[in-house]
C-alpha cells in the first residue's frame, strides 16, 4: 500500500510541474486564411484580425492573407477594415483556416472631430509633403523593372430579374458554377474577360520618357480576340499611379491625391495607429474628403517614420464622387525602396466597379493587378531606346502557354481565377452569345469583320438628299489577317435620283510599324460640299454623315487621286508629303471670274493639283497601334502643333492655278483639378494669291438642332468665305465644381460647361473681285459674305451636360453679324455623349 501512494504521489507531483506545459499545448490556437472583398471577391489588403476580447492582432499582407495565433484560449475572430462590414467567426483551439468575405458598409464619410490643438497627423503630412520629391520614383535618374500584369472582367450585380432575360436563359448552367465559384458569402459575378501580360518597363528622367516592351500576353475573352490593340492596353502603362503626383488620372478624369501639395484644401485625416509594417514602423492615416461629392479618395496610407515615404496604400472613390456609371474605384499600392533612395510600387491592384446602365442590366467589374520585380535603377539608355512608348514583340503570343507563364508568373493563379480560364471558353462556344458580341463589336467598330474583309462602315448605308435622293453605299478594307503590310479598301454608292455611281478604291503601305512609315495611293468619285467638305470634318463622322441628308447646300462633283507618305522622323515629330488632284465641277449655280474684273470671261468648273508639306509636333503623345490603324490616346502634358504648306501647280494634270496657302494649328487640353478641364483649338491661314472662293476657306456653319465642336453653331452652312483668318475654340467642362455645391444639382450630378468660338478673317478685294453679281447667271447666286474689318465673329455659350447621363444642351448667343439673312442671335441644340 505504501508504494502505490508514493507513485501516486510522483504522479501528482510531476502532473503539477508539467501542467502549464500541457495547458499551453492543449490550447495553442492558430488561424490562418484570407480577407476578401465580398463584392469583386479581390483581396483586402491592410485588414485587421484580433482575437475576440484579447489585444492580439495582425494585419492582412496585399494579397489579404493572415496568420494569427494565441496560447489562450479564445473563441471567436474578429476581422474589421475601413469602409466594411466587421465580420466576426467562432474559431476553434486548433489549427484551422478561416476565410472571411467582408461587405462594403453604404454609410456617409465619417465627421473627423478634433480637441484642443494641432491634428496630429498635420505634422506627419507637412514632413510627407517636404520629402516628395525625395521619395517619388521620378526623382531617379532612371529606373526599370519587370512587370507582370492582371486583369479580368467580370459581370457582377446578377439579380433574379436579369437572369430571367433570353440570353441568361442560355447560360444558366454556367452561372450555377459561377455562384459556386463566389463563395459562402460573396456575390455571384460571369467572368467574360481575363489576361496575363509580361513586360519590361524603363523609364528615364530627363528628358522625361517612358518606354513598355510588352513580351507575351495571353488574352481569353467572351467577343475579345488576341489582338495588338488589346494586348497594349493589358500592360503597365495603363495601370500605374503615382500618389506623389498631386493628381492621378482615371478613367479620363482628375482625382486629386491625398499627397498633393495642397491636401489640407480638399481633405480631413485622422492619425489612428503606428505599427510596425515589414521592417518599417509606419504611421497609419485615415484620409477623407471635405466634400463627398469631389473628385476625391478616402482610405488609409502607412507613411514610414523614418522617411515619411510611402509604405502602403488603399484609396477608394465611391459613388457619392459626380461619376456616371462608376460605383466605385479602389486602388491598393504596395512600394519599396530602391537602393538608390526613392520608393517604387512593388504591387498595385485597381477595382473599377461600373453600376447597372438600367434596371434591367447587370453592373461590370473591372480588376487589374501589377506586380513590379528585377527592380534597377540610375542607368538611364539613349534617348532612342525610348522612340515608341509601347513595343509588343512580333511573338508575343506565340508559345505562351501554361509552362511559360507558370514559369514567369509572379505568383500563381489562384484556383478561381484558373476557373475563370475554363469558364470563358464556356460562354464563348454559346451561339447566343456569340451572336450578341458580334453586334456590339459592328456598334462600336463600324464594320463587321468577314475572315480578312471588314464590312462598313455602317453609319454610311444610306443617306437622302435633294441630288441623289436614296444612296446607298457599301465598303470594305482588308484588316490584319490579310496582311501587316498591306491595307486595301474601297466603298461603291449609288443616287437613285441622279442615277450616278460614287466610289474609292485606295491601297497602303506600311513600311515601317516602329516610326510608323506609310504610303497610301486613293482615287475617289463623289459629291461634296462647299465648306462641309469630308477632309475637314475628319473624325466627326456622326455630323458627316448627317450633312448627306436633306438639301445640300452648294453641292459639286468631283474626282480626287491623292497620294500620301508620312514617317515619325523623332518622338513627336511626324512630317507629311502629299500630292492631291482634285476637279471641282458645280452643282449649284456658280461661277467665277478667271481675272479680275467685269469684262474678264466666266468659268464653272476647275482642276487643281497640289503638293503639300505637312510637319505635325507632340512632345508627349501616347499612341497604341490597333492592327493595322495607330490611334492616338492624346497628349500627357504639352500642346500639339500642326503646320502645312501647300503649293498649287498650275498645268500639272491640267490645273488652273498656282498658288500658295500657309496654315497653322494649336491644340491643347487642359487639365485645371477640380476647376474642372479645358479644351482650346486655335487655328489660322492664309492664302497668297487671288482664287475662286471654293478654293478658299469656307467656315463650317450648323443649321441643325445638334450642337458640334466642328462647326460654328450659329452660324449658317458657308456663310463666311475667308483667304486670312485665325480662329479660336474653346470649351470648358466645369465637371461638379458650381453645381456639386447645389443640393438638388448634386443629387442629379449635372454639369456645367462654358463654350466660345471666335474668328477674326478676311476677303480681300481681289478675290471678291473674283465673284460675279448674280445678274451675269442670269439666276441668283448663294451670296457669300466676309468678316468686316476689326470687327471678329463671336459666339459664346453655356449649358449643362449629364443630363440622364447622355444628354447635353447648350444654349448659344451670337454677338454680331445679325444683319445677315436668315440668323438668329440665339439658339438651343442638344447632343448627345456618354461621359464617366
Amino acid at each position: 500500500m505504501k508504494k502505490k501512494v508514493n507513485f501516486f504521489s510522483r504522479c501528482l507531483v510531476l502532473m503539477l510541474v508539467f501542467a502549464p506545459f500541457i495547458q499551453v499545448f492543449a490550447q495553442k490556437t492558430v488561424v490562418s486564411g484570407k480577407i476578401t472583398d465580398a463584392g469583386s471577391g479581390d483581396p483586402i489588403p491592410f485588414a485587421n484580425v484580433m482575437f475576440k476580447g484579447t489585444d492580439i492582432g495582425t494585419t492582412t499582407s496585399f494579397e489579404g492573407q493572415y496568420t494569427i495565433e494565441t496560447s489562450k484560449r479564445v473563441d471567436s475572430l474578429v476581422v474589421s477594415y475601413i469602409g466594411y462590414i466587421t465580420k466576426t467567426k467562432a474559431v476553434s483551439n486548433t489549427v484551422q483556416k478561416l476565410d472571411f468575405q467582408l461587405e462594403e458598409n453604404v454609410v456617409n464619410l465619417q465627421e473627423v472631430v478634433f480637441v484642443a490643438g494641432e491634428n496630429p497627423a498635420y505634422e506627419i503630412m507637412r514632413n510627407v509633403i517636404r520629402n516628395k520629391d525625395k521619395n517619388d520614383k521620378r526623382s531617379l535618374d532612371a529606373y526599370e523593372y519587370e512587370t507582370y500584369s492582371k486583369t479580368e472582367v467580370d459581370v457582377d450585380n446578377i439579380t433574379d430579374k436579369f437572369k430571367k432575360r433570353k440570353i441568361m436563359q442560355k447560360i444558366i448552367s454556367v452561372m450555377d458554377s459561377v455562384e459556386r465559384m463566389a463563395g459562402e458569402d460573396g456575390q455571384p459575378i460571369l467572368p467574360i474577360f481575363i489576361s496575363e501580360s509580361l513586360s519590361k518597363t524603363y523609364y528615364r528622367n530627363n528628358p522625361k520618357l517612358k518606354y513598355e516592351n510588352i513580351l507575351k500576353t495571353k488574352i481569353t475573352g467572351v467577343g475579345i480576340e488576341d489582338g495588338t490593340l488589346v494586348s497594349q492596353f493589358i500592360g503597365s502603362s495603363f495601370q500605374e499611379y503615382n500618389f506623389y503626383q498631386n493628381w492621378l488620372n482615371i478613367v479620363s478624369k482628375e482625382f486629386v491625391s491625398p499627397m498633393a501639395d495642397g491636401w489640407r484644401l480638399y481633405y480631413d485625416y485622422d492619425l489612428t495607429d503606428s505599427a510596425y509594417v515589414d521592417s518599417d514602423f509606419c504611421y497609419r492615416l485615415d484620409f477623407f474628403p471635405k466634400s463627398e461629392q469631389d473628385l476625391a479618395f478616402k482610405g488609409t496610407m502607412w507613411i514610414t517614420k523614418k522617411d515619411y515615404a510611402l509604405k502602403q496604400m488603399d484609396a477608394t472613390v465611391t459613388q457619392t464622387a459626380n461619376l456616371n456609371y462608376i460605383e466605385k474605384i479602389k486602388i491598393q499600392q504596395e512600394l519599396a525602396p530602391t537602393k538608390a533612395g526613392p520608393w517604387i510600387p512593388v504591387k498595385n491592384r485597381v477595382l473599377l466597379d461600373i453600376g447597372e446602365v438600367t434596371e434591367n442590366m447587370a453592373g461590370v467589374l473591372a480588376k487589374f493587378y501589377t506586380s513590379n520585380r528585377n527592380i534597377m535603377v540610375d542607368d538611364p539608355k539613349d534617348q532612342t531606346f525610348y522612340a515608341q512608348p509601347i513595343k509588343i514583340e512580333e511573338d508575343f503570343n506565340i508559345n505562351n502557354g501554361n509552362d511559360f507563364w507558370n514559369e514567369h508568373r509572379h505568383e500563381p493563379l489562384s484556383s478561381t481565377e484558373l476557373n475563370v480560364y475554363k469558364m470563358i471558353d464556356t460562354l464563348k462556344s454559346i451561339p447566343v452569345v456569340k451572336t450578341y458580341t458580334e453586334i456590339l463589336k459592328v456598334a462600336i467598330n463600324g464594320y463587321k469583320k468577314v475572315g480578312k474583309l471588314d464590312i462598313g462602315p455602317y453609319l454610311n448605308l444610306y443617306a437622302n438628299n435633294t441630288v441623289e435622293g436614296h444612296r446607298f453605299q457599301l465598303g470594305f478594307r482588308t484588316n490584319i489577317d490579310f496582311s501587316d503590310k498591306w491595307v486595301l479598301g474601297g466603298r461603291l454608292a449609288y443616287g437613285t435620283e441622279d442615277e450616278q455611281f460614287k466610289y474609292q478604291a485606295f491601297v497602303e503601305n506600311i513600311i515601317d510599324r516602329r516610326k510608323w512609315t506609310t504610303i497610301r495611293a486613293e482615287y475617289t468619285k463623289d459629291i461634296d460640299q462647299v465648306g462641309l467638305a469630308a477632309e475637314d470634318l475628319m473624325g466627326n463622322y456622326i455630323f458627316l454623315a448627317a450633312t448627306k441628308f436633306g438639301k445640300l447646300i452648294r453641292p459639286y462633283r468631283y474626282e480626287q487621286a491623292k497620294l500620301s507618305a508620312q514617317r515619325e522622323l523623332f518622338k513627336g515629330f511626324t512630317p507629311k508629303l502629299v500630292f492631291n488632284y482634285k476637279t471641282f465641277n458645280p452643282l449649284y449655280n456658280f461661277a467665277y471670274y478667271t481675272q479680275p474684273g467685269p469684262d474678264a470671261p466666266l468659268a464653272t468648273a476647275f482642276k487643281t493639283s497640289e503638293a503639300i508639306v505637312e510637319a505635325r509636333y507632340a512632345k508627349d503623345e501616347v499612341f497604341v497601334q490597333d492592327d493595322n490603324n495607330r490611334i492616338s490616346l492624346g497628349t500627357l502634358k504639352w500642346p500639339i502643333f500642326t503646320m502645312r504648306y501647300t503649293r498649287g501647280l498650275k498645268g500639272v494634270l491640267g490645273s488652273d492655278f498656282n498658288y500658295n496657302k500657309l496654315g497653322l494649328n494649336v491644340f491643347n487640353d487642359l487639365k485645371m483639378g477640380f476647376f474642372g478641364t479645358s479644351t482650346i483649338s486655335i487655328t489660322g491661314e492664309h492664302v497668297f494669291e487671288s482664287l475662286p472662293y471654293p478654293l478658299l476657306k469656307a467656315h463650317v456653319g450648323n443649321e441643325s438642332i445638334f450642337y458640334t465642336n466642328a462647326a460654328f453653331n450659329l452660324m449658317n452652312y458657308s456663310e463666311f468665305v475667308s483667304d486670312t483668318y485665325v480662329s479660336l475654340n474653346y470649351n470648358h467642362y466645369f465637371q461638379g465644381f458650381i453645381l456639386n455645391r447645389v443640393p438638388l444639382m448634386r443629387k442629379l450630378k449635372w454639369r456645367l460647361l462654358a463654350t466660345a468660338n471666335v474668328i477674326y478673317g478676311q476677303l480681300s478685294d481681289k478675290n471678291l473681285a473674283l465673284i460675279p453679281p448674280n445678274t451675269i447667271t442670269g439666276e441668283e447666286m448663294p451670296p457669300i459674305h466676309s468678316f468686316q474689318k476689326n470687327k471678329p465673329y463671336v459666339e459664346v455659350g453655356y449649358g449643362v451636360e449629364n443630363i440622364f447621363k447622355i444628354i447635353r444642351v447648350d444654349f448659344l448667343h451670337r454677338l454680331n453679324y445679325l444683319d445677315n439673312p436668315d440668323v438668329s442671335n440665339f439658339g438651343v441644340k442638344i447632343s448627345f455623349q456618354f461621359i464617366l
